[in-house]
């Protein structure tokens, strides 16, 4: 049991030391990174709405000729 207590404090006191080495975004970067990803994320939305709409189209017109 002491082991694990060990290597559990041991672990976090790591953790602690790497996240002193991280570099933080200032606000501006946060900023600008997020409205990349939003607009990323808009437009990957559009493309999947449009392919999803085309093979609806296609199955539609597949299945008005069995019909």
């Amino acid at each position: 049991m002491a082991a694990f207590i060990t290597r559990t404090r041991d672990f976090f006191e790591e953790v602690v030391e790497e996240l002193k080495k991280v570099t933080w975004p200032d606000i501006a970067q946060l900023k600008s990174s997020t409205i990349v990803i939003l607009i990323f994320v808009l437009i990957v939305s559009a493309i999947i709405w449009v392919m999803d709409w085309a093979v609806r189209i296609v199955l539609n017109v597949i299945m008005g000729l069995f019909t």
